[in-house]
């Protein structure tokens, strides 16, 4: 939220500078993003006096000028607004100075052929309203060459970040009234002024759904006159507010929302036909919003209706046709107080946001109904004129105040601060809590983020201030410290750093996903949908990590990278038991593009296969203290996987561990991806813990002696996978045989139909003493047998 210096202070008798409202704001818990200083933007700009006013030779809508600055002689500018004059007053812009407006610099130069050293400037070039049909006019007892910035008593802009808990700050005032509290000035509450009433309401006002609407208030003003501008004092403060300029009787509107937190509408009287109610939408109702779109309801929304139209979507946006004109005399006033539940609910379901359902869904001030009603109507009345009826209230808004029983002594207890009885009931009165003796807490309405005796504790100790909390160590214990990370953390950082080193890249991904990206995945019965997303298009909690590395990927491809490898480590969510939630912790990795580029010693470029998946599998499935030895291969990899390229990799037929391979076709038009992709996912919860695995490693000492291979080859049928004919070598001998690999397969001449030739490497680890020829011999016999369990025989 923004608002200027000035604009505070209106509400906050202080002397207190920009900086010092900043450091108070920060220190009560009300972030503070940023100061812009107008003056900034105002400099090079000076109050200036036009002695002479002459035709341009060469151009019949432009004048040349003689400007006065108020140092040296005076400077010739052409100008083409058509009030410029000799004698009147206004702002120079000389060269050097950057138009706030448009960035442009300004330089002496020459239009049509006269030489021009500056502009005259409009309002819209300065950025201080919508007016540029000519040039700013002063008032004459303006100081000639007096800087603008300095004339116009530009004032430094606050942007603010409230937290949603805090609605009752989303007015200037309420900023006001905590920095108040918290001992910066003296606030300065705001008095709705009596109003004379020309007659009863002439259109009846209600509310059909009290429970969307429990309160509609209203009133008519007849014979405003919308056709001129408002006041400077108000476009000021709301231009500062980062608020568009539009027309006196909609920034009425916007300056009470922003003065105050209290959105309002105005509609035009000549527009509404018949009672004006707060009601349900019918299903397949249309409403074109001020935003030009329309949008269909349901009977799940509230809005403002008459007896033919649709005119607002109600806390949220009005509609376009309602809405006040130049040509508008008559208005109706709405104020109303709106369930904030339904407003966020029809907000999502729209896709609209604005600044009224900002602060509706947070929950506005039930207790400003008549007090904002009579502000906005006075307001109206100073800028517009006009004569206002009576005040319809319809309903009853939900003031019932909450009431806490506090205890003093627990703000040292939850806060760590030792704060003075009396000084608590005084902030606590200052924040307008009802203290009584017995310490019963009356909240005031506005405050709905107040639920107990912690949240009284929580306003002060802010208001105190938090930086009073001294600093103490925590309580350690002797010795060598032990270790706080749990083995799964530790797994999480292993593997981190596993897949670093072995060139990927990792990616953070959102959490959430289109439903329809999610399906892809898990069928809709396994899916978490939230009932409350961020956004309609993130509704779903993933199911598996590989959609937003897939995203990621193609966002990477679609910027030029021509090799992406990606991996994170997350959660994924799916039905647990009993429709709980089950998160289990999960490795992704996505492979896209070429794995090596085109060279002369490498030739075309290539790309990533399922081989390259299985390394990636394999190696961090080892990093994670998996044992990869056990592993087997099977296929079911699932319908995102290509059935020809990929794998599973488990521990026993039904521990699956990872999958791994290249994506579906079809996987890969849903997510509008260029393939080949690979990708692996392993189930780090399925991951068996090591036994016996304590905070140091375990002791190594190298073998005394020296190992040996032994190369075996074998006939096996064709369809014999590689990986089952290795594991069958390895296990012949598990004492002996460190390590077995595949080094050679050849088909072809010499071998027979349906068989392959497989040509393993064993290596054989001796331990006190060196193998003897027989033992040597005995083990490849093991080798051999264990190998012809799986159908291969030793080649001659």
């Amino acid at each position: 939220m923004k608002f200027s210096l000035e604009w505070l202070k209106y509400f906050l008798d202080t002397d207190a500078s920009a900086a010092e409202v900043a450091a108070a704001l920060n220190r009560i818990g009300h972030e503070v993003e940023g100061i812009e200083d107008p003056a900034d933007k105002l400099a090079g700009f000076r109050v200036a006096h036009v002695l002479t006013a002459a035709p341009h030779p060469d151009a019949d809508k432009l004048q040349v000028l003689t400007v006065d600055t108020g140092e040296g002689d005076p400077l010739q500018v052409v100008c083409g607004a058509p009030n410029a004059r000799a004698g009147m007053k206004g702002v120079l812009g000389l060269p050097g100075a950057v138009v706030p407006a448009n960035g442009m610099e300004l330089r002496k130069s020459a239009i049509r052929g006269v030489e021009s050293n500056g502009m005259m400037c409009s309002v819209r070039e300065l950025e201080l309203g919508e007016e540029h049909d000519g040039i700013i006019e002063l008032p004459e007892d303006a100081p000639v060459g007096q800087t603008f910035a300095d004339y116009h008593d530009a004032s430094p802009v606050f942007d603010v970040a409230i937290t949603p808990n805090r609605p009752d700050c989303m007015g200037v005032q309420g900023i006001a009234r905590d920095l108040a509290a918290a001992g910066l000035g003296a606030y300065k509450p705001v008095e709705a002024s009596a109003l004379e009433a020309s007659g009863p309401c002439p259109v009846e006002i209600r509310t059909d759904d009290p429970e969307g609407c429990p309160a509609f208030y209203g009133r008519v003003i007849r014979g405003v006159d919308n056709t001129g501008t408002s006041p400077e004092w108000m476009q000021r403060r709301l231009i500062a507010a980062g608020q568009r300029v539009i027309s006196p009787l909609v920034d009425a509107t916007n300056y009470l929302m922003l003065a105050f937190g209290r959105p309002a509408h105005v509609y035009d009287l000549s527009k509404l036909s018949g009672a004006v109610v707060a009601r349900r939408a019918k299903n397949g109702e249309t409403v074109e919003a001020l935003n030009e779109k329309t949008y269909t309801l349901d009977d799940t929304m509230t809005v403002i209706a008459d007896d033919n139209d649709v005119h607002d979507i109600a806390g949220i946006m009005g509609g376009e046709h309602s809405g006040a004109t130049e040509a508008t005399t008559d208005v109706l006033l709405e104020i109303a107080y709106f369930d904030p539940e339904r407003i966020g609910v029809t907000g999502r379901k729209l896709g609209l946001a604005s600044d009224a359902r900002t602060r509706f869904e947070r929950g506005v001030d039930p207790a400003f109904l008549d007090d904002g009603l009579a502000i906005l109507t006075n307001l109206i009345m100073k800028t517009c004129g006009g004569e206002p009826t009576e005040a319809v209230r319809s309903g009853t808004p939900p003031t019932d105040a909450r009431t806490v029983t506090f205890d003093p002594d627990l703000t040292e207890r939850l806060g760590g601060l030792a704060v003075p009885h009396d000084e608590q009931r005084a902030i606590l009165t200052s924040l307008d809590f009802a203290v009584g003796d017995d310490w019963t807490v009356i909240c005031p309405p506005r405050r709905h983020d107040i639920e107990g005796p912690a949240d009284l504790v929580e306003e002060v100790v802010r208001i105190h201030g938090i930086d009073e909390v001294e600093s103490e160590p925590l309580p350690r214990r002797p010795g060598v410290a032990l270790p706080t990370a749990t083995p799964l953390q530790q797994a999480e950082r292993k593997l981190r750093r596993a897949a670093a080193a072995r060139g990927l890249n990792e990616a953070i991904t959102w959490s959430f996903l289109p439903t329809s990206e999610a399906e892809h995945f898990a069928d809709s019965a396994q899916l978490w949908v939230l009932d409350n997303p961020i956004s309609e298009d993130m509704k779903a909690m993933r199911p598996s990590l590989i959609p937003g590395l897939l995203s990621a990927a193609k966002r990477n491809a679609d910027r030029g990278a021509d090799s992406t490898r990606l991996f994170e480590i997350g959660r994924r969510y799916l039905h647990g038991s009993g429709g709980a939630s089950d998160e289990k912790p999960t490795l992704g990795v996505v492979l896209a593009g070429d794995k090596t580029s085109r060279g002369w010693h490498s030739g075309k470029a290539q790309s990533f296969d399922a081989y390259d998946a299985k390394a990636e599998a394999v190696a961090l499935l080892e990093a994670a203290g998996a044992p990869v030895a056990n592993l087997m291969v099977m296929g079911e990899a699932g319908e995102q996987f290509h059935p020809g390229q990929s794998a599973t990799l488990r521990l026993g037929p039904k521990n699956v561990l990872a999958r791994f391979g290249a994506l579906h076709p079809k996987t890969l038009k849903a997510f509008d991806v260029d393939g080949p992709v690979m990708a692996v996912e392993i189930l780090l919860d399925s991951v068996p813990a090591k036994k016996g695995a304590g905070f140091a490693r375990a002791h190594y000492a190298p073998p005394a002696l020296q190992s040996l291979t032994r190369d075996f080859a074998f006939l096996v049928p064709a369809d014999l996978a590689a990986g089952d004919l290795v594991k069958a070598v390895r296990g012949a001998d598990k004492k002996a045989i460190v390590e077995a690999r595949v080094f050679d397969v050849f088909e072809g001449q010499g071998v027979p139909e349906g068989k392959k030739s497989v040509a393993v490497e064993v290596t054989l680890q001796p331990g006190e003493k060196s193998f003897t020829d027989a033992e040597i011999k005995a083990i490849s016999d093991k080798v051999v047998a264990s190998a012809a369990k799986q159908g291969a025989e030793l080649r001659g």
